[in-house]
């Protein structure tokens, strides 16, 4: 038999070692993004539209957790200005909560591209 070949057809200790390291690397990968994950869930993003007067928060589950208006921005005749703004906010605070996110997942990753 041929030095450093095994019986199963491989180089003894090549493969096997870069796998095991490999197995590693992805259950560590595993913990750290449930970690994130969790960290992300108890976290808030508030964004403000209409100079102030509307603003949401949403927390890195993308749920909204409140609404606060402040009563100058309504205008009994103009609702749909109102409704803009009350939208508005509200995106801008999950872009925020996404952004976040994808930050936090690169810093995981790596910038492997994994599309997670």
């Amino acid at each position: 038999m041929a030095k450093g070949f095994n019986s199963r057809g491989g180089f003894g200790g090549m493969g096997g070692g870069m796998n095991m390291n490999m197995m590693k690397q992805v259950q560590k990968m595993q913990q750290d993004m449930a970690k994130m994950q969790e960290e992300l869930a108890n976290k808030t993003y508030i964004a403000a539209a209409g100079g102030g007067v509307v603003s949401a928060e949403v927390n890195g589950q993308h749920e909204v957790v409140s609404i606060t208006i402040d009563p100058e921005a309504v205008d009994p005749d103009d609702v749909e200005m109102l409704q803009d703004m009350v939208a508005a906010a509200v995106n801008e605070a999950m872009r925020a909560a996404e952004a976040d996110a994808a930050n936090s997942m690169k810093g995981i990753t790596g910038g492997l591209g994994l599309g997670i």
